[in-house]
């Protein structure tokens, strides 16, 4: 495969004084196209508001930094849910739904979204479709059809469509409040990966929490599967590949470290360095790895498959534990001895390995 697969940083798309949208290009990270997927960050600032829009493509959304509001409007639905947000939400966002973001806080909030682009009008990318705003949706209609879909004439059909002037993202003005946020609406539509139990829990190694239809009931709707991965300084991530042919899109939320990705005929093609806000894709049965730097490092991914299957080389659940000593003793063309040795190591660790001591 000579497709690059180096990690790259997301490029301002557009944006204002309320803050900025940006994503990946396939053009930059061919891999996008190549796995379907489309990626994206949203930065706003204090009152900054992303106005009302919808997708062609279903996602997952993650909070990286900060507090604030979603507006969120499901097909069919009636009223508006309006939730609380914070870091280390996540939020699943099926076709067909209607979103707005808002800042309540000084400091940034900054949303990751994944997502799935294989019926997206391009592949790799998302394209919103802004409700109002410059580029609304009923800004490409003349006055007579909004007219008529509204019950309005011609000057307050000026009125309501060109009046708001700005693209996509606004500050809000000072006096101007949006509704209050529901607790309980968060209920099935956000989790807190930060404060759900822990699906994986290894001591100086690592945690892990897995996004499922369980503790979020609208991940089997999008068709992705997602976690939160977190490891401690120096700590490795047990060599894997996803034994179900699904692509891992990997985002470094905090943190550094090294990665390396092993594919076709054992051939070493990704060996480099991961800082926070790379992105970087792992093709099918690709084998990856990573080592933190001594901070550790915190990584959200989504996989193309809700229900992935993960197989991994190293820890008591490697797969070499499964072969019988003879195989492995002609595999490697090695002693018993070897054989033996090599068994005995890892018989305890699972997916996450402390540095040594």
């Amino acid at each position: 495969m000579d497709i690059d697969l180096s990690p790259k940083q997301a490029k301002k798309s557009y944006g204002g004084d309320g803050g900025s949208y940006y994503s990946w290009a396939s053009s930059d990270l061919p891999m996008l196209a190549e796995a379907k997927i489309g990626a994206a960050k949203l930065a706003l600032e204090k009152r900054g508001l992303a106005l009302p829009s919808y997708a062609d493509s279903a996602k997952v959304a993650y909070v990286l930094q900060g507090n604030g509001k979603a507006g969120i409007v499901l097909p069919e639905a009636t009223k508006e849910k309006v939730v609380p947000i914070k870091t280390g939400d996540a939020l699943a966002l099926p076709f067909g739904v209607i979103t707005w973001w808002y800042n309540t806080s000084d400091t940034q909030l900054i949303i990751l979204f994944l997502g799935d682009t294989s019926t997206a009008h391009r592949l790799g990318e998302f394209t919103n479709f802004q409700l109002t705003g410059s580029n609304g949706l009923f800004t490409g209609f003349t006055s007579e059809f909004v007219g008529r879909a509204w019950d309005l004439n011609e000057e307050q059909v000026q009125k309501l469509v060109k009046s708001q002037t700005s693209n996509g993202i606004i500050k809000l003005k000072e006096g101007l409040n949006l509704p209050e946020p529901s607790k309980e609406d968060r209920n099935g539509l956000v989790l807190n990966c930060l404060e759900a139990p822990l699906d994986v829990d290894i001591p100086n190694g690592g945690r892990v929490v897995v996004l499922t239809s369980q503790n979020l009931p609208l991940v089997g709707e999008v068709g992705l599967g997602a976690d939160l991965v977190r490891i401690d300084g120096n700590s490795m991530c047990s060599p894997g590949f996803s034994s179900d042919s699904a692509f891992q899109v990997t985002y470094i939320v905090k943190g550094s470290g090294r990665v390396q990705v092993v594919g076709i005929d054992g051939r070493r093609v990704l060996e480099t360095r991961i800082e926070a806000g790379c992105l970087f894709i792992v093709p099918r049965f690709f084998v990856v790895s990573k080592i933190a730097d001594g901070d550790g490092m915190a990584w959200f991914s989504i996989i193309t498959t809700p229900n992935p299957v993960f197989s991994h080389l190293a820890g008591k659940t490697s797969v070499w534990k499964a072969l019988s000593p003879q195989v492995l003793e002609a595999s490697f063309n090695v002693s018993p001895d070897l054989e033996k040795l090599f068994r005995s190591k890892r018989t305890t660790d699972e997916i996450f390995f402390a540095p040594p001591k």
